[in-house]
């Protein structure tokens, strides 16, 4: 195995090339241009293209940087499991939105980030996840006109 797929920059560049086509494979199911202006499509099928053209710039730096006397780094856990676990909480953060609506779930996310990850008082958590919530919501609702899910809990 060539020691560029081993670099974790190669593998990512792939898997987010992926998600690209598919993100693009259902935007194109969806309205591109309608008659008051962009549709549902037009943000995802750019987002995708873009995703995919710099993914595999990622991909082709990764091979072209590759040096096969270059001694191996080590993995830091430490900091691999920080990571994975703010993955985690923005997965968990979309299962629960559908039930809880965009507000608590975002509100919730941007709390679990500020003083778990980072570890910031409360009184500033609690600061960004309301201001963050309060502030998308009226950017959406009000600024561009759509509605945020708002949870069957509250229904």
């Amino acid at each position: 195995m060539n020691s560029f797929t081993r670099k974790g920059d190669f593998w990512a560049g792939l898997a987010l090339a992926a998600l690209g086509v598919y993100i693009i494979s259902q935007a194109l199911g969806w309205t591109y241009m309608a008659e008051e202006g962009p549709g549902a499509g037009f943000f995802p099928l750019w987002y995708g293209l873009v995703m995919i053209v710099l993914s595999l710039l990622l991909v082709a730096g990764t091979v072209l940087k590759h040096d096969p006397t270059a001694k191996r780094k080590e993995v830091r856990w430490a900091e691999m499991r920080r990571a994975m676990t703010c993955w985690a909480a923005f997965a968990v953060c979309v299962a629960v939105i559908k039930y809880v609506g965009f507000m608590i779930a975002f509100g919730l996310l941007t709390w679990f980030i500020v003083a778990i990850m980072f570890k910031r008082p409360q009184r500033v958590a609690l600061a960004y996840a309301i201001g963050g919530a309060l502030g998308f919501y009226a950017l959406f609702s009000w600024g561009l006109e759509l509605q945020l899910p708002i949870g069957t809990l509250f229904q």
